[in-house]
């Protein structure tokens, strides 16, 4: 039997962890396009840029060990994007496949929601992480198009996979102000 994730929000206690997981990916992977690790420090200011926005950046837990994070960041800067935020996944390379990355989405979602936020974009890097996109897929989001060769690591160009997925009322409404984001 699989021990139970449970999904909360990060504290400054988890960044050492959150700072493994997301080095693996930069060295490994191609769900980011960073080519250099950045070191713990630089984990907790990105971590508490976030947070200080009052986004929600969140860990998942199996048996007291975080095995993956995900977070909303700001989609683009200017005014009219402010409804819309971007989300970052990223899981243990030993914990893949596990369901920590769909309780992740599911809640950051459902905290995007609440926030009164209307649009999810998800901005995948590797147009062949058919994990990714069959996550996202699961959770609701639409394929929104592709950007190819926009990045170049290991040695090759690589496409990102643009999905989208409404929150709450989604484009049928005037969204009231957020509350959860400083002025």
């Amino acid at each position: 039997m699989k021990s139970t994730i449970t999904v909360r929000a990060s504290e400054e206690r988890d960044v050492a962890s959150i700072t493994s997981i997301y080095c693996h990916h930069v060295l490994n992977g191609l769900a980011t396009f960073e080519i250099e690790a950045p070191d713990q420090p630089e984990m907790a200011r990105r971590r508490a840029q976030i947070v200080n926005q009052g986004l929600p950046f969140l860990v998942a837990e199996r048996e007291g060990r975080v095995v993956g994070y995900a977070y909303a960041a700001p989609y683009r800067a200017r005014p009219a994007y402010r409804y819309t935020l971007e989300d970052s996944i990223y899981i243990a390379q030993d914990a893949l496949g596990q369901g920590a990355g769909r309780a992740l989405l599911d809640a950051l979602i459902a905290a995007c929601a609440r926030a009164g936020y209307r649009q999810l974009i998800a901005v995948i890097g590797d147009s062949a992480n058919t994990a990714s996109i069959g996550l996202h897929a699961a959770c609701g989001f639409k394929h929104a198009g592709l950007l190819q060769g926009v990045g170049f690591k290991f040695g090759r160009w690589v496409d990102c996979a643009l999905m989208q997925t409404e929150l709450g009322e989604g484009m049928g409404s005037v969204p009231a102000a957020l509350h959860t984001r400083p002025a």
